[in-house]
This record gives structure tokens, C-alpha cells and sequence, in this order.
């Protein structure tokens, strides 16, 4: 019994010197002087506890204090907690997020994991101690206090998620390496997914496409028969091969022709979960697209079920893509989220709305199109009873949406994250993960008892959701995701985005590698319905429109993967040689819906050449609204995030509004073109990439033209989309065509009254889009008006120039642009001398279906009308024209 307190005491005497290690030594009257951190490159940052620059994200050091600065807050003794005057409190002034109180600061400031504005602790809070333990497993030189889970520590989820794993047995494989050959038909068929019937592409008979499995090793020989009355190709994803394989027509092939047969021929070199797609038009979004498995030579001797997601739409994907690049807002009246000004001033945002409209930004989007259903394997409910209680399931999860990025969380426990992109990374343990668009990851999820559990997967959106049911019996449920509150999101969107439609990289914000969960950025995680204005509580700060105490409180212990919880098994340096960097803007207009890096779409760009052996970085800027998942045909990259040498390997990176990241790769291959693209389909199609060509590259003898097949290539983003609208009403007949791609615009209106007083005429202009916004556009006109006025009359504009209707035939030039509140701005010069100057603003949402749109120019004339929006194709419209007085009518259009 001595001996054991003489042991606690010595434990005891231990753990008092650690508690006091760190801190300075009271030199002169006793005064204590608390330990600052600072940044050797920003000397001006400065914390009370250790962890990264915000500005660089750099590890903070020690800073020796010499002398008490006479403005310097002294740190609270809370052994001797004594009364203070009022100015000694003023010197204690803590700030702190209302989002992250465990964010202290002694100074003003934004919050490094939300990007809030730190607000003054109350006098009768104490700002909260770091008790939490960040040296474990000898990885202390990594700032854990970013890390979104709950002990803030990655060594230890990583421990913790290896213990629960156990020793996972393996199986070696049972056959030496051989030639694996799968033949695939594609052929049209008749689906119905969704509510109707609806073409879709299956192959063998089948939606999703037949997993292919292969092992590290094999040679793959791959027969593709093409059935169909169009083009097509397959890519293969993710996957290391040679350039002419690689399956991107006008690329690396010239596509598939109908009724012919192409052979895709390549050695298995790596292992791990992917999948494969057509790389032609539209076609993945109907039905082209399935898992691409390959395995080690030794696996995992455990339950493996292949998990393939997409969405589908009844729409015709080209009319998808159509509606997208017209702005039409039918698919935010489908999903319920339309953001109207009624809506926000029900919600006590009408601020919010107007600053957005100022701002020339559209109402905030999270996912852009409507889908009918969502899929897992094909079905909205996939079913699998076999799992008992105790089993463990490795799901090897790949999305193969068009446009959706899930979410995925699991009704009977944590999920290990075991890989991402095919490679290997240190297990984690996660309540949920967002899963990009293109991406592929592995989890294994255990069964509790002997019951069904929901692995839930939700659209971003959060509109519907799929489920896949792991074991059988009593059926539980995993937890819904709340439905997001958008005018929230549209507040915290205007903060982030300047008046010339820049994104604002707000200082303390660490927007890299999805560290701040992408709810807090994009939206709040906020749970219920939109509050009327006379129920939200007013806040004394610059936040008044959050309404904190709404908070899920649930939400602050939910665990929610990012890229910085990512690590590598090996070291994944790159190679010795010589290195080149390379920085891109991702730029776009959701207006236009034009996607670009740095204002250009692959059209207007040459090829980048690299040489093989280099070694290139690359660090792209997210300027526009949207996420965007960036992938490398051919090669893996590094994800450089504090792991330092084990960065983990990808070949997508999902890159949020105003992030800027950073990725590495080896320039390994022995020559050839390599997509790097934007894998939101129609992103794609508008042009957000590049191409990557090796040096001195041997000729693809599958591209026999390489200038026709450059002209194919070009051909996706300059196609013209049509937009076409006409108003019976009973005043005449009123409307427009227009006809755009991703900088031209041709649009031509007409007014046709019923009787000769009215007359009749039309306007047409061919214009060109400049700057990144493409708020500003110069064209040429030709207008053409006829109307049966008193003899002799005529008008005259505000410029006292003489304007007759009768007969007139003009050319001009001028130029539109964009205004705050997203009204157009057009100035013309007729060739006759007269000038004309326009305001008009269309589609003013004032409810979820009821347009406004107003119109006066300095010829005396004006217009104002009201729509109320029937369906996709019609809607009822009441106006007023100064030239064709009142109408009522209805509205088709295109």
C-alpha cells in the first residue's frame, strides 16, 4: 500500500509539471504572463493556444514575452478569481464565434473554421480553455483543432477506427493474371425511372451498366458494339492506361459510329474502386454509366456489395442543359426553391434578397437541376438481406450522378472511410460524408443487431433521397437530413461575394480541403422552417440574420469528412525532377450558365504542354457560386493538406465557392492528350477545362485528323442553345427568339398588333458577351417598324429627336449591360443620328410563380407585365404597352 502512494504521488508530481509546461515564469511582481502563439510569416496573428496560421496555415510557435505590453489582456487566474474595475475589463475583452465558441481571440476578427465575425464574450463568460490532447501517435506537428470531430485529434479517430476494425483477414487471388473479356451491347430502350416513360441507353440489357471486375494484373479486352443511331465512347475512370484507351472522343478516339464495333484493349495496373461512362454528348445522364472494379491480388476476405449512385430525370438531358443556359427557373419552382420576394419577406429576409439582386446574383443554388428519383444500382430502394448481426460491410461507393453530389450517412453507426479514388487511406471513422460528383469512396459499416439498416443517401439538395437496407428484420431508419434554409445560405453568400462578382477571401478564413464543414459556408446547418419576421429575434451584431439559437445543437457533434482527415498509408512524394506550376481562376456566370477556367472554355484555348518527367502543382481559385469537382484523366494526384508526405492520392478534387486548393502530379506517362475537366456534366459541355498534352508525343494512330477531331472537341461548348416565348393576348401578339452559346447572342422581338393603328414591328440584335461576368455585351441591331399613324404625325424622344413608326427600317449599333438589381442597361445609335437608351428588367420573382417584368426607354414608351407560371410551358399573362395598350393572355414558350 506505500509503495502504490508513493507511485501517485510521483504521477501526481508528473502531471502538475506538464500542466504547467509551456507557460512563462512570473519574473516581476508576481504577475503572471500567458502564453502567446504567433506565425513566423504573419507576425501579427497571435492565439492563446497552438494551432495554425488562418492566414497561411502554418503551425503557430511559442512567442517569449519579455515584457508585459501595457495594453495586453491579462489571462484569468481560475484558482483566484478576483473582481475587476470596468476599464480592467475592457483590457479583458474575449471574442468569440457564435457558431464555434470554442473559438477565443483577443482581438476583432473573422472565425477560422466558419468565417463569421467573432462577437464580444459576455463579461460573465469565460473564453474556453484548450483541455483537449493533440500529441498522440507521435503526430503533434499536425494542427488537429481544424479537424471536424469531436476530440479535434485525427491520430486518434484513426486508432480508434483501426481498433474497431479489428484484424481484417485477407484472401489471395485464386487465378495468375489473365485477359478478362466483357462484351457490351448499346442499345436504345424505353425506361420508366421516374412518373413517365422516357428513352435511356442500356447496355446488356441493363441500367446501370454490368460491373466489370478485374484484379491488379489482368489484361483487360473490352468489346464495345454500338446499336444505337448516334456516336458514342466509353471512358474508363481513374484509370492508368494508354492515352489512345482512354476513351474521349475527338481526343484520344475518333467515336464509336453506329453500328460498328470498337475494341478497348489495356493492362490492370492498379487496384481499387472506380467506374466507367460515356464520354459522348449527353449520354451518362441516360443510362451510360457502371462500376469498374479492381482488385488486389491480396483482398479482403469480407462482405463487398458495389454501390453505385446517379439521379434521373424525365426531361430530356439536352433539354436540361437548354433550360440551364436560359435561366429558366422552372427547376428551382419544382424543387420549392425559388426564393421570391414574398418568400423572403414572410422570412424576415427582404435585406437578404434585395442585396442579393444588387449583388446581380440570381437566387441561391445548391444543385441545379430537377430530378424525378435518385438511384442506388438502378432502384431508389436497393435491398440487402443477406447481413447478420456483427457483419462488417465494405460498400465501394461511386457516384455516378451527372450533377448531384450526396450525401451519405448510416442508421446503425459510424461509417470508416477505408479509400477515396481507388487508393488507400488510413481509416476514419465519420456520422457522414458529402460525396462529390465523380468520386469514389470506400467504407465499411458494421450491423448492430439483427434488423434493416438504412444507409441514407441525399441529394445536396436535400429534395429526396435513396436508400440501400443492409440485413433484415425491423426496418430503423437513418437520420433525415433537414431541408436547408436557402435565405440563410443567400445572406452568407452576399458576405462572400463583391460588387463585380468576385469571391472575397475574408481574413482568418482557411478555405482549403473542405476544413469548415461546407453547411456552415454554403448554408447554416439550421434545422425548421423559415421563421416570419416578426418571430426572428433581433441581434445586437452584424449577424442579425442568423438566427443562432436555432442551432442543431446536435449538428456541433456530428463528425463530417474533409479532405484535411484524408492520409495516406505511404509516403506519397512525388519523384526528383523538375518542377512547373500552374495556377487556374474557376470562373463562371449561373445566369448564362457559362463555366470556364480563367474566363476561357476549351474552345478558346490551346493545349497546355508538359514534359514527361516534370512534376507539376497545380492551385486553383474557386471565383464563382458553384462547387466543382475537377478531375485528371490518366493520372493521380496529391491532395496537399497537412498530412504533410502523406497527402492522400485522387483523382478528383471537389473545390467549394472561394477555396483555393492545391494538387501535385508526376508527369509519368509516355505521351498524349488528358482531359482535366469539371465532372459536373453539364459544366463540362460549357467548357470548364483543359487539356494536357505530353511533349513530342507519338501520333495517335485513333485520331487520323487531328484538326477535324479538334473541331468535334470545340464543338460541345460553342453549341447555340434556342429560347423562344410568344403572348397571345388580346391586344396582339407579343414575343421574342433567342439564340446563344457561350458568347454570342443573336435575339430577335416582335410586336404585332391586330389592327394597322397598332401596328406592327421588330427588333433584332447580334451581340457578343465580354468579361468574365459577361455582364456587358456590344451588338449590332436592325429594327423595322411599321404602324398606320395620322398623316404627318410623328414623336419625338426625349432627346427631341424625331422618331416616326411609319415605315421605318433602321441599323444601329450599341451595347447592353448588367445593372445592380439585374436590370439591363441598353444604349443604341440609329443610323439616321437618333439615340435610344433602355431600361428593362424581366422575371422579377414575386412569388414562387408570379413574374414581374417593367420596361421604359427614352423613345416615351413602356411596358410592365405579370405572369403567373401554369407549367413548364405556359403560363398566364396580364400587361400594359404604351404602344398596344392593355392585354391579357397566354404565355407559350420554349
Amino acid at each position: 500500500m506505500k509503495n502504490i502512494l508513493i507511485l501517485i504521488l510521483i504521477l501526481f508530481s508528473i502531471t502538475t509539471n506538464a500542466q504547467h509546461e509551456g507557460h512563462t515564469t512570473p519574473t516581476t511582481k508576481a504577475e503572471t504572463q500567458s502564453v502567446s502563439y504567433t506565425c513566423p510569416m504573419h507576425p501579427e496573428i497571435h492565439s492563446s493556444k497552438p494551432g495554425k496560421c488562418p492566414k497561411c496555415g502554418m503551425n503557430l510557435v511559442k512567442e517569449k514575452i519579455k515584457a508585459k505590453p501595457a495594453n495586453a489582456k491579462p489571462k484569468a487566474d481560475k484558482a483566484k478569481s478576483q473582481p475587476t474595475t470596468k476599464t480592467e475589463k475592457d483590457a479583458e475583452t474575449a471574442y468569440t464565434c457564435p457558431m464555434h465558441p470554442e473559438v477565443v481571440s483577443n482581438k476583432p476578427g473573422n472565425c477560422p473554421k466558419c468565417g463569421m465575425k467573432l462577437e464580444k464574450a459576455s463579461d460573465k463568460t469565460e473564453p474556453v480553455e484548450n483541455t483537449k490532447t493533440t500529441k498522440a501517435e507521435g503526430h503533434d506537428h499536425h494542427d488537429m483543432e481544424s479537424m471536424n470531430t469531436p476530440t479535434d485529434d485525427l491520430s486518434s479517430n484513426i486508432s480508434t477506427a483501426k481498433k474497431n476494425l479489428g484484424i481484417v483477414k485477407t484472401v489471395k487471388a485464386s487465378q495468375p493474371p489473365r485477359t478478362v473479356r466483357y462484351d457490351l451491347h448499346v442499345r436504345d430502350t424505353i425506361v420508366m425511372l421516374g412518373k413517365k416513360k422516357k428513352r435511356a441507353i442500356a447496355v446488356n440489357g441493363q441500367i446501370p451498366m454490368p460491373t466489370l471486375t478485374f484484379t491488379e494484373g489482368d489484361t483487360a479486352e473490352i468489346h464495345v458494339y454500338n446499336h444505337l443511331k448516334e456516336e458514342t465512347s466509353l471512358h474508363w475512370h481513374g484509370l492508368f492506361l494508354p492515352n489512345s484507351e482512354d476513351g474521349v472522343p475527338f481526343l484520344t478516339q475518333m467515336p464509336i459510329e453506329p453500328g460498328a464495333e470498337y475494341l478497348y484493349k489495356f493492362p490492370i495496373v492498379q487496384h481499387g474502386t472506380h467506374w466507367y461512362h460515356s464520354h459522348s454528348g449527353l449520354q451518362e445522364q441516360i443510362g451510360m454509366y457502371g462500376m469498374f472494379i479492381m482488385n488486389k491480388r491480396e483482398e479482403w476476405d469480407i462482405p463487398t456489395v458495389p454501390v453505385l449512385l446517379a439521379e434521373w430525370t424525365d426531361m430530356k438531358p439536352e433539354e436540361v442543359h437548354r433550360r440551364l443556359k436560359n435561366a429558366s427557373d422552372w427547376f428551382a419552382i419544382k424543387k420549392g426553391t425559388t426564393q421570391s420576394y414574398t418568400e423572403a419577406i414572410a422570412s424576415g429576409h427582404f435585406g437578404t434578397k434585395v442585396t442579393n439582386e444588387w449583388k446581380r446574383m440570381t437566387a441561391m443554388d445548391v444543385s441545379d437541376v430537377y430530378y424525378d428519383t435518385f438511384l442506388i444500382n438502378g432502384k431508389n430502394q436497393d435491398e440487402h438481406p443477406q447481413f447478420k448481426a456483427g457483419d462488417k460491410i465494405r460498400l465501394r461507393i461511386a457516384n455516378g450522378g451527372a450533377s448531384t453530389n450526396f450525401w451519405l450517412n448510416y442508421a446503425g453507426g459510424k461509417i470508416t472511410v477505408v479509400a477515396s479514388d481507388g487508393n488507400d487511406v488510413e481509416p476514419v471513422e465519420v456520422d457522414r460524408l458529402l460525396i462529390a460528383v465523380s468520386e469514389t469512396y470506400d467504407v465499411v459499416v458494421t450491423i448492430p443487431e439483427n434488423k434493416s439498416y438504412e444507409f441514407l443517401v441525399t441529394p445536396e439538395d436535400r429534395t429526396k433521397s435513396a436508400s440501400l437496407w443492409l440485413g433484415s428484420g425491423e426496418k430503423v431508419s437513418a437520420t433525415k437530413l433537414p431541408r436547408l434554409k436557402y435565405f440563410e445560405g443567400m445572406k452568407m453568400m452576399n458576405d462572400m461575394m463583391d460588387m463585380k462578382g468576385n469571391m472575397i477571401e475574408m481574413d482568418g478564413m482557411k478555405m482549403q480541403n473542405q476544413i469548415m464543414d461546407m453547411n456552415t459556408v454554403m448554408y447554416p446547418e439550421i434545422t425548421g422552417e423559415e421563421e416570419s419576421k416578426e418571430k426572428t429575434p433581433k441581434k445586437q451584431n452584424d449577424h442579425a440574420g442568423h438566427d443562432m439559437s436555432k442551432m442543431d445543437n446536435a449538428s456541433k457533434e456530428i463528425v463530417t469528412l474533409n479532405y484535411e482527415m484524408l492520409r495516406a498509408p505511404q509516403k506519397t512524394n512525388l519523384p526528383e525532377g523538375s518542377w512547373r506550376e500552374l495556377r487556374f481562376e474557376l470562373t463562371g456566370n449561373m445566369n448564362r450558365y457559362v463555366w470556364s477556367l480563367d474566363n476561357k472554355v476549351v474552345s478558346e484555348t490551346d493545349n497546355i504542354l508538359i514534359k514527361k518527367g516534370e512534376n507539376l502543382r497545380i492551385i486553383m481559385f474557386n471565383n464563382s457560386m458553384m462547387r466543382h469537382p475537377m478531375h485528371l484523366h490518366g493520372h493521380d494526384f496529391r491532395v496537399v493538406n497537412s498530412q504533410g508526405d502523406y497527402s492522400p492520392m485522387k483523382n478528383i478534387i471537389d473545390i467549394m465557392p472561394m477555396e483555393r486548393d492545391t494538387i501535385e502530379f508526376a508527369a509519368t506517362e509516355p505521351g498524349g492528350d488528358w482531359f482535366f475537366h469539371c465532372h459536373i456534366l453539364y459544366h463540362m459541355m460549357s467548357g470548364m477545362g483543359r487539356v494536357f498534352s505530353y511533349e513530342d508525343s507519338p501520333v495517335n494512330p485513333e485520331i487520323p485528323d487531328a484538326k477535324v477531331a479538334r473541331r468535334g472537341l470545340n464543338s460541345d461548348d460553342r453549341e447555340f442553345h434556342l429560347m423562344a416565348e410568344n403572348d397571345f393576348a388580346t391586344n396582339g401578339n407579343d414575343g421574342m427568339a433567342m439564340l446563344a452559346n457561350t458568347r454570342w447572342n443573336i435575339t430577335s422581338e416582335w410586336r404585332l398588333g391586330y389592327n394597322d393603328m397598332h401596328g406592327y414591328e421588330s427588333e433584332t440584335h447580334i451581340g457578343r458577351y465580354i468579361g468574365r461576368m459577361q455582364w456587358f455585351m456590344p451588338f449590332i441591331g436592325f429594327d423595322f417598324r411599321y404602324r398606320d399613324m395620322e398623316h404627318g404625325e410623328s414623336e419625338k424622344n426625349l432627346f427631341g429627336q424625331v422618331n416616326t413608326k411609319d415605315k421605318r427600317a433602321q441599323v444601329s449599333v450599341g451595347a447592353a449591360y448588367t445593372l445592380p438589381m439585374l436590370v439591363t442597361l441598353q444604349g443604341e445609335v440609329y443610323h439616321d443620328g437618333n439615340v435610344r437608351f433602355q431600361l428593362m428588367r424581366e422575371d422579377i420573382p414575386i412569388s414562387p410563380r408570379i413574374r414581374a417584368g417593367l420596361m421604359v426607354n427614352t423613345d416615351r414608351e413602356y411596358m410592365a407585365d405579370l405572369r403567373y407560371i401554369l407549367a413548364k410551358n405556359f403560363s398566364a399573362r396580364v400587361h400594359y404597352d404604351s404602344d398596344m395598350d392593355f392585354g391579357v393572355g397566354l404565355m407559350v414558350n420554349y
